[in-house]
């Protein structure tokens, strides 16, 4: 359904909007100056009312149209949103402005040419700093949510992560002193089983969950880039690096050392994390939304903490981090307008909403954020280098229908890592005949 907020345009209104967007200061205006004045908008949202996202934004939305005289057509469609994007796209009947995250947004715009330059709102100038200095420039230089000139396609607002998350009033130690490297973390993990506590839980049937391990461990081994390049040859032969194997067989250890929680591999989300946070298991390897999902039914003194996934063969210390933000179709009807409420929307109060309500990593480093995400935001922001999540693969059908099922036996103990390593070379090349 299509929420409208229809606002009187009074002279009064006209003359403040007037005002803020000649000064370019407050987040409406771009560079070149606007003198957009009214005029409508139409936005599709992931999010769907109710959702402590959704009404941040659609507060912003009341004040974006109170200080702009403009009309912002929304429609809160969820998760969805981009798949309907799809078939829009060969009519003329698409949004001005959609948001997704990167996974989604890239294949559908971003990969394919469909998403407008957005070099007016990174020029635009956010309570007096330009936006294109309000986002960190790693997150520029992970070169994902430019074009292959280096123009922006996609504004982000906020950030997902993940990590080893535990319980820090059980285990206080791991907050100043988590393990440094592989050998250390396995050495934590038998430290556990010695003292007959469970190490670690995963709900096996998210595949999505399954396949960080092998992603993080070879990005961890090679640097940021390197699952890409594997699935970038189209022969194949970079599965047979030793490094490819290396990171499968750490996959394998855990699998075979009896850490994880029995029944793991026959479980069904969120039965997992749901014992994890009573006290079932010591870690989980998850994303920065399990504090979220998991406090209403946490132990009451649970403290949620979390340490990045252990150095690797020396590399940097990397860190997940993936977007969510907002990308404009080529094919909107008011582009200006719509990168002009993007812009509005990254002003700090917005940005503190989304860290202290909803509990998510802004986009902004300088914004607020809970003390569930003091730890991850602190690995972000400290991490030389980030990378995507399954490294910013997106091509179309290859991660859910190649790479999760064959992880996902890996995982779940059904292969070992020299089989899974033939397994992916194989369904790779085969991959890459049925599509290119």
């Amino acid at each position: 359904m299509t929420t409208k907020f229809r606002l009187a345009r009074t002279l009064a209104v006209m003359a403040g909007a007037a005002l803020a967007l000649s000064a370019c200061g407050g987040g409406t205006g771009n560079s070149s100056g606007s003198d957009t004045e009214g005029g409508t908008v139409s936005y599709w949202s992931m999010w769907k009312e109710g959702e402590q996202q959704q009404l941040i934004i659609a507060g912003a939305i009341k004040d974006f149209e109170a200080e702009t005289g403009a009309t912002v057509n929304v429609q809160w469609q969820g998760r969805s949103n981009v798949q309907k994007l799809v078939p829009a796209l060969n009519t003329n009947n698409v949004p001005d402005i959609v948001d997704g995250s990167y996974a989604k947004l890239a294949p559908v715009l971003g990969d394919t040419g469909q998403a407008l330059p957005l070099t007016d709102a990174y020029d635009t100038e956010v309570e007096g700093t330009k936006v294109s200095e309000l986002i960190p420039k790693k997150y520029l230089n992970a070169n994902n949510i430019l074009d292959a000139d280096g123009t922006p396609w996609m504004l982000p607002y906020s950030l997902t992560s993940d990590g080893f998350w535990f319980d820090a009033t059980a285990n206080p130690e791991l907050e100043t002193a988590p393990p440094a490297s592989w050998d250390d973390f396995i050495a934590l993990l038998d430290k556990y089983k010695a003292e007959g506590k469970v190490p670690l839980a995963a709900d096996g049937d998210i595949g999505g969950y399954n396949s960080m391990w092998f992603t993080t461990a070879l990005v961890r081994t090679d640097g940021a880039g390197s699952f890409a390049k594997v699935v970038q040859d189209k022969t194949g032969a970079a599965w047979d690096a030793p490094s490819v194997l290396a990171a499968a067989k750490k996959v394998e250890q855990i699998v075979q050392g009896d850490y994880l929680i029995k029944g793991y591999n026959a479980s069904k989300w969120p039965a997992q994390q749901q014992v994890w946070a009573t006290g079932g298991a010591e870690l989980m390897l998850n994303g920065s939304w399990i504090p979220t999902e998991t406090g209403t039914y946490a132990s009451e003194d649970f403290k949620f903490s979390s340490f990045p996934f252990p150095a690797v063969a020396g590399q940097p210390a990397s860190v997940r981090a993936d977007f969510g933000g907002w990308a404009i179709p080529k094919k909107a009807k008011n582009p200006q307008l719509a990168q002009e409420l993007a812009t509005f929307l990254l002003r700090k109060e917005y940005q503190d909403a989304y860290g202290v309500e909803a509990k998510v990593l802004p986009i902004r480093q300088d914004a607020a954020t809970s003390p569930e995400m003091a730890s991850v935001k602190k690995s972000i922001d400290s991490a030389e280098e980030i990378y995507l999540q399954n490294d910013g693969v997106t091509y179309p059908g290859y991660v859910e229908k190649v790479f999760w099922p064959i992880n996902d036996e890996l995982f779940l103990g059904k292969i070992n890592a020299a089989e899974f390593v033939q397994k992916m070379k194989t369904s790779t090349v085969k991959y890459w005949k049925d599509n290119s």
